[in-house]
């Protein structure tokens, strides 16, 4: 018997994202789990950058939030987005499926405590994404006289700034074109196929599984989900971030209050739920590799949600019009609070809080977190549907345009090679749909942590002149409006 067109596409796709995953995700074996290296190589990134800085998005919190109005607008500056339109676009990218799909990865993998490592990173990760979005401004350029207000940045400019100054400019080339390759692969496969793959699982599951009109039609599916992504991508940076700035409160909103609502019925189970994440992160009644196995699963989901580290944030805030980089990194910096500590710890209580996990042999990703929330709310899944909608769509969308910037830098930022992109993107949401989640999340997680190894060595490399840069900054606030810290 044939096989149908999902599977012929599943098929092809499996074996390119195993050959993948088994190069990205090498590492030494502890406690009788593979420890990758790439995962321990972002930890450490964004625990020392947070350290180094001293916590900046901690310390200046309240003046972070304060740039988000119009306190600090800058009508004149150069660039395309306000600072809560590139902030929107680039949470847009990160609140998605990794909140609802991602945690429940996580705790099937590592157990509750995997929740817990998850917002370690997030909250360490603030440091790295400072940093990332901060040099991502600075280095920023307007590469095409035709298109006099496009924005091109992201860590291809400031990786080869960063070994030009250490002699080292072909290295730096090449290191820069490496990251340029790992993002493109990311927006491909996390930003993209992934996105698209859950979204379709969800819908099938909420209008009849094996009865639903799309199963066995990822296909169908997808080319409906491209055509309507289509509609934004092709109208450029300006068009994704006004989508953005509209999509990215309500369906963060939405989602959130759906679970505060199972929260709230459940109120007092909430202690007895915080505490199994606190305890079985440092539990050892798995021994010694079920405790590593959760702060792998907890990492590996914090990165792919937050993005705390591998630099796609850069890519679009560069564009915020500002004069003033430490302003859009400390703005940047926000992004892993409102995703991680926030929405992805709303979603690990209800699931942990429910108890679904423990009987969810066989269920994964998206249909653990809908059974979640169903066993107060009985039509969540409708509501859920909706949410993973608004969440897929608005990652695809922009990761449209980190693709499409990284490719631009490979090949010419021009115009011709931003459409083919944009139109060669929207095939892979069909593929996305048809594929199996097992395919997708090997491809996106490799394609993803892959994207942390130039961008943070990009990093270390100019440390200094980030730290120098954010006192500057300080004590130009400071001298403008008292210190900043208090206002």
């Amino acid at each position: 018997m044939p096989m149908s067109i999902d599977a012929t596409i599943d098929d092809a796709f499996k074996s390119i994202s195993s050959a993948i995953e088994l190069i990205v995700f090498w590492g030494p074996e502890i406690a009788g789990v593979t420890v990758p290296l790439v995962v321990a190589w972002l930890a450490l990134g964004a625990l020392f950058f947070s350290v180094y800085l001293g916590f900046p998005n901690i310390r200046y919190a309240r003046h972070a939030f304060k740039c988000l109005g119009n306190e600090y607008e800058e009508p004149d500056a150069r660039g395309q987005t306000t600072n809560f339109q590139s902030l929107a676009a680039c949470l847009s990218a990160t609140i998605g499926l990794g909140n609802i799909a991602g945690v429940a990865v996580a705790i099937t993998l590592g157990g509750p405590g995997a929740a817990f490592w998850m917002l370690m990173l997030g909250i360490f990760g603030m440091g790295s994404k400072f940093s990332e979005v901060m040099l991502g401004h600075k280095y920023r350029q307007f590469p095409d006289p035709e298109r006099p207000d496009e924005v091109s940045g992201g860590p291809m400019y400031y990786l080869k700034e960063a070994f030009a100054r250490h002699n080292l400019p072909k290295v730096g080339v090449a290191i820069a074109a490496l990251f340029a390759v790992t993002c493109i692969g990311g927006a491909l496969g996390g930003g993209n196929m992934f996105q698209s793959n859950q979204v379709y699982q969800q819908v099938v599951y909420a209008t009849g599984g094996e009865e639903s009109f799309f199963a066995d039609k990822g296909w169908l599916f997808g080319l409906i989900l491209a055509g309507l992504a289509g509609l934004v991508t092709l109208g450029g940076v300006k068009s994704i971030a006004s989508v953005a700035a509209k999509l990215t409160p309500i369906m963060a909103i939405l989602y959130t209050a759906c679970g505060l609502i199972v929260l709230a019925v459940n109120y007092e189970h909430i202690p007895s739920g915080i505490a199994t994440i606190f305890s079985s992160a440092f539990s050892l009644e798995a021994g010694w590799g079920g405790f590593v196995g959760a702060i792998i699963a907890g990492v590996k989901r914090a990165a792919f949600s937050n993005e705390a580290g591998l630099g796609t944030a850069a890519i679009i805030q560069a564009s915020a019009k500002t004069e003033f980089p430490v302003r859009q990194g400390l703005v940047g910096g926000l992004g892993p609070f409102f995703d991680t500590v926030i929405v992805c710890m709303v979603t690990a209580l209800v699931i942990v809080i429910s108890g679904v996990y423990q009987q969810g042999q066989g269920v994964s990703g998206i249909d653990l977190t809908s059974r979640a929330f169903e066993t107060v709310l009985p039509w969540f899944d409708f509501a859920l549907m909706i949410c993973v909608i608004l969440f897929a769509f608005s990652t695809i969308i922009v990761y449209s345009y980190y693709g499409e910037k990284c490719l631009g830098y490979l090949v010419g930022d021009r115009k011709a090679v931003a459409i083919g992109f944009r139109v060669f993107y929207l095939v892979f949401v069909v593929m996305g749909s048809a594929a199996t989640l097992d395919s997708v999340i090997s491809f996106a997680d490799a394609m993803f942590l892959s994207m942390a190894v130039p961008n943070l060595i990009g990093l270390y490399l100019l440390a200094p002149e980030i730290k120098r840069d954010l006192t500057e900054y300080v004590v130009l606030m400071g001298e403008k409006k008292g210190k900043i810290s208090s206002e």
